[in-house]
């Protein structure tokens, strides 16, 4: 039976830093426009993904997009954004949450949730919105994913690793 992550304040507030972080990576650092936008939120987005289960990163990232929102608004406030980063937030988990840091599970880990949240559910949520399109969306956003995904792999597999390894991690009785 696996145990369950350990919340203290020390955790809590870990995760709390870390979604303050992904939420100025992503709003603050990030480059948008009305239909697209690059950030470097995954970071913060893989190391809670790794360091706490689905149910936890699925909140965390949920939490994250509406206070991200309501601090830098992009547009008008949908609820399938926010849908799309719980998935994500799962995702994330089932990749990485207590399992070995391989190449091979970083590369399917990224091209997984890249195709479903840039390819699939974010073009649905800009139609919706927007009256786009869906396919009109689509050649854009395969040059942001054939451009990312490597940068995205590359960073991961050599900060994640390390990341885990941290000393305020082990101190926090994370159970990793």
């Amino acid at each position: 039976m696996a145990t369950k992550t350990r919340f203290n304040v020390r955790t809590i507030t870990l995760l709390a830093v870390l979604v303050a972080l992904g939420i100025i990576l992503k709003r603050v650092l990030g480059i948008d426009t009305q239909f697209m936008r690059i950030d470097g939120a995954f970071i913060t987005h893989t190391a809670i993904g790794a360091l706490f289960g689905p149910i936890t990163s699925a909140t965390a990232f949920g939490i994250s997009d509406i206070i991200g929102f309501m601090l830098k608004p992009t547009g008008p406030y949908f609820p399938g954004f926010t849908l799309s980063a719980a998935i994500t937030g799962v995702l994330y988990s089932l990749f990485y949450y207590r399992k070995e840091l391989t190449l091979k599970r970083i590369i399917m880990a990224n091209i997984t949730i890249t195709l479903l949240d840039t390819l699939f559910l974010t073009p649905i949520w800009l139609t919706i919105m927007y009256q786009v399109p869906f396919w009109s969306l689509m050649p854009a956003r395969l040059i942001k994913v054939l451009i990312a995904i490597p940068i995205q792999v590359i960073i991961v597999y050599f900060v994640l690793p390390r990341v885990l390894q941290a000393k305020f991690l082990k101190q926090s009785k994370i159970n990793i």
